[in-house]
């Protein structure tokens, strides 16, 4: 529910006002714009009576949000949501890329890839840690010594740091030394996960599940938000169809409804949405035209011995070359691409 109070409202007419929602149990956040004082109401409002509310000294409208989701809601937050991460800003008509190889290996090997990566004009360098993975035999990750081996390339190149958590108990250690903290698509509905990341205020990366509408996605972002952390940012990576040539289908048509639905920013991962390195560049340029903020992409200096996803892999000089390309198609859509 939004409550818009009238141009004369007092200062104790406001406050009276969100502590009656308080005393009733209800979230209340402060959406007021340059000219108009707003607030949010989220939880049950069904069964609360509007026309009383709009006797209320100062009310002057109430609107009731139809969608399930009501901070994630472009109705409950009106201008795109822009997170900053160490300089990077996510979302405001910035098209931010991360780049990395889908798992680390060697210290040798990601900050080889991270000095790539920057060289060509990556913002964030994205590597997995710890790696779910369908089959428990293949490779899972090398856990916090990856981490480790993450955080060495960042003090060596300066890019921010995206990796994947999988469980509770590492937050403490995520927080203290992940810059944007990933929630994969097999744990978009972990949601005492969800809700534990949501007392943090780290950014955090919400990919989209296999089988997830885009409402059920929303609603794992509604997790977030309702514990208090704002910093949530969308990302796109192919859901699961009948169609078996791809690794999944890319459903850009989430990022145009995402837009319409939400302020928060969407990225795009071509990389797992194709599965396959000859198809991520033309990907990732149908995501700038479509009004993506940004994409996340698998990078490997030697994919053809990667132990995780080296068909899906860009080697550096063909991220390089679509960096460039990028950038000439930046403009044209309204993009900015530092």
């Amino acid at each position: 529910m939004i409550i818009t109070m009238k141009q004369d409202v007092t200062d104790i007419e406001f406050s009276n006002l969100k502590k009656f929602f308080e005393d009733k149990g209800f979230l209340v956040k402060d959406i007021s714009g340059a000219e108009l004082k707003v607030i949010g109401i989220v939880g049950d409002t069904a069964k609360l009576d509007i026309e009383m509310i709009k006797c209320i000294p100062g009310v002057q409208n109430v609107t009731r949000i139809q969608a399930s989701y009501k901070l994630a809601s472009l109705a409950f937050h009106h201008e795109p949501t822009v997170i900053d991460v160490k300089g990077v800003k996510i979302g405001g008509g910035k098209f931010i890329v991360a780049a990395g190889p889908c798992s680390v290996e060697t210290e040798e090997q990601i900050i080889s890839v991270a000095k790539s990566v920057k060289a060509s004009g990556s913002h964030l360098l994205r590597g997995g840690a710890f790696k779910p993975r369908t089959s428990p035999y293949s490779f899972q990750g090398l856990e916090a010594e990856g981490l480790d081996l993450l955080m060495k390339a960042r003090e060596v190149t300066g890019l921010p740091i995206v990796t994947e958590i999988m469980s509770e108990d590492m937050i403490d250690r995520f927080v203290k030394d992940v810059d944007i903290i990933q929630v994969g698509a097999r744990n978009m509905q972990n949601f005492h996960l969800l809700k534990a990341l949501g007392r943090t205020n780290k950014p955090i990366l919400l990919k989209r599940g296999p089988s997830a509408t885009i409402e059920e996605w929303l609603m794992s972002a509604e997790y977030i938000l309702a514990e208090g952390n704002p910093n949530v940012i969308l990302c796109e990576r192919g859901i699961r169809t009948f169609e078996k040539y791809t690794r999944n289908t890319l459903d850009l048509s989430s990022v145009l409804a995402v837009k319409q639905l939400s302020h928060l920013p969407v990225l795009v991962d071509p990389s797992h949405s194709a599965g396959r390195w000859d198809m991520v560049e033309d990907l990732s340029k149908a995501a700038l035209a479509v009004g993506a903020d940004g994409i996340i992409v698998e990078v490997h200096n030697d994919p053809e011995r990667a132990l995780c996803d080296g068909n899906q892999s860009l080697k550096p000089e063909k991220f390089d070359r679509m960096m460039k390309k990028l950038r000439l198609i930046a403009p044209i859509v309204d993009k900015e691409m530092e």
